[in-house]
């Protein structure tokens, strides 16, 4: 999931939040958040809902379903 990788960090560093400090405020392990945006991983639907409702964007973004 290229698109879900290149967003989820493109949003957080916009947010200027470390791998660490994401997985802090969504309650997430940094590990997750580290193979998700290394693409060794993939979120599953409860994730994408926390990340999309925190980063104030829709799933189908997060999922490069949408611009």
């Amino acid at each position: 999931m290229k698109i879900f990788a290149e967003r989820l960090k493109e949003l957080r560093v916009e947010k200027d939040l470390s791998q660490r400090g994401l997985a802090q405020l969504l309650n997430l392990s940094y590990s997750a958040i580290k193979q998700w945006e290394s693409e060794t991983r993939t979120p599953n639907a409860e994730a994408i809902v926390v990340i999309a409702k925190f980063f104030d964007v829709s799933a189908d973004y997060l999922l490069g379903l949408s611009d």
